[in-house]
């Protein structure tokens, strides 16, 4: 029952659900400083966020060089399956933003990997 209870809390707070849908939405893995200029919220909360998600299970990082890049874990049983479907039908339109200065960030990369940095694109 914990595990349950686990993803559930893991995506009770706005930062992580919109986190989340990123990065269902993307088909690439994101860095923490893309989901920051994306979010418009600090490297600390963005790491923090990042904990929480991968404690639930949720997702998996990925060092490649300096960079650590987050993606989804493919569902593992229904439950998991029916949290991704929830999260896949959430309104495009809460995340307009979000996705607009995603796009832009990401657009910055060279060879599909993240060379810039903070950049604060809000």
């Amino acid at each position: 029952m914990e595990e349950f209870v686990n993803v559930l809390k893991g995506l009770s707070d706005n930062s992580r659900l919109r986190t989340a849908w990123l990065l269902y939405r993307t088909s690439t893995p994101l860095c923490v400083c893309e989901i920051m200029d994306a979010l418009a919220i600090s490297q600390y909360n963005v790491s923090r966020h990042l904990k929480v998600l991968k404690n639930a299970g949720l997702i998996r990082e990925k060092k490649d060089g300096r960079w650590v890049y987050y993606s989804l874990i493919k569902p593992e049983n229904r439950f998991h399956e029916l949290i991704l479907q929830a999260i896949a039908s959430l309104p495009k339109e809460l995340f307009i933003q979000d996705e607009k200065r995603l796009k832009e960030r990401i657009s910055l990369r060279e060879n599909g990997k993240c060379v810039v940095g903070i950049n604060r694109l809000v």
